[in-house]
């Protein structure tokens, strides 16, 4: 939990907010909930299969963009990293909290 809220301040660098909690961690979480998602679709359960498809992958997603976003402000010279970093991380968690 200590991770997830330094996340969330932006307290970690970068490339381990970007790498470990963005691209690999997001990738984990939303296969994990699309996978859970279809599975409680096809046993008929759409509002839980809602639930488990949405509601933890896009807090998530949220926690991601704004701790990159927040780490890519403290990030150091050249700043063209921390704004590249800011412009997949949206795209990326655009995208996977859409399918």
């Amino acid at each position: 939990m200590e991770k997830l809220t330094a996340l969330w301040r932006g307290d970690l660098r970068l490339d381990d907010a970007f790498w470990t909690w963005a691209v690999f961690g997001g990738l984990l979480v939303n296969l994990t909930t699309s996978i859970a998602f279809l599975v409680l679709l096809s046993m008929d359960q759409p509002w839980p299969a809602l639930i488990v498809g949405y509601g933890f992958s896009v807090p998530y997603n949220v926690v991601a963009v704004v701790g990159v976003w927040r780490s890519a402000a403290r990030h150091d010279p050249p700043h063209r990293h921390g704004d590249l970093a800011r412009a997949a991380v949206v795209i990326l968690m655009t995208v996977l909290s859409l399918t």
